[in-house]
């Protein structure tokens, strides 16, 4: 009952800000920084919630969001608000699909819902962390579908945070350099986002073929 209320709630939030036009606006970070300073103190929920509800309605995007808030609160108070958003959208995420179940989440997903590379005990947590670190893997796919395996909350938890952390860090070291102008630096936090970035592609490579074997 529970998870049918949530998907209620998030749907219908999705449809408001779709028909209201609002939705626009979760895709440029100039105009959510705007509305994050108008909050005032109250910035930083708006923060949390804009995140953790981008993780769970799947096509509104994170990284314009991440951007704001390291550009209106910094490096260490941006990626901590990330952090926050994020990881309460993937508890949400997976959440739903342990109470909604497997049928439900195929109807709403289709294919992409198929779980077989999160099947192996031994490389789940490892395998969860690494899909966090690359950008082109759904980070909801990826909540749902642990949803629908046997992880404890704790153990999903702890692997989101580690994948997470690096390129929340990154994302609002972005934001909050594009806010000063500051080109040099900005270089540097493309480079390293790159980084991030391949490096998880060839430990995926590595483990493989390891398996392969």
């Amino acid at each position: 009952m529970t998870g049918f209320l949530l998907v209620i709630l998030f749907s219908g939030l999705y449809l408001y800000l779709e028909q209201s036009g609002s939705i626009n606006t979760l895709f440029n970070q100039q105009s959510l920084q705007q509305i994050i300073n108008d909050f005032g103190q109250w910035g930083p929920i708006l923060i949390i919630i804009f995140m953790s509800g981008a993780i769970v309605m799947s096509p509104l995007p994170s990284a314009p969001i991440a951007l704001a808030s390291g550009a209106a609160y910094g490096h260490v108070w941006g990626t901590i608000y990330i952090l926050i958003g994020a990881e309460l959208g993937a508890i949400i995420a997976f959440s739903m699909a342990r109470m909604l179940g497997h049928d439900v989440m195929k109807r709403r997903f289709g294919d992409k819902i198929k779980i077989r590379w999160l099947q192996s005990d031994n490389h789940l947590m490892l395998a969860i962390g690494i899909s966090r670190l690359i950008p082109f893997i759904s980070f909801d796919i990826v909540s749902y579908a642990a949803g629908l395996t046997s992880l404890g909350y704790l153990r999903f938890a702890l692997a989101t945070l580690f994948g997470i952390t690096p390129a929340s860090y990154l994302l609002a070291h972005f934001g909050s350099e594009m806010a000063n102008s500051d080109l040099p630096n900005m270089i540097v936090t493309i480079l390293l986002l790159g980084g991030i970035t391949v490096i998880p592609l060839l430990i995926s490579l590595i483990l493989s073929r390891r398996r392969n074997r």
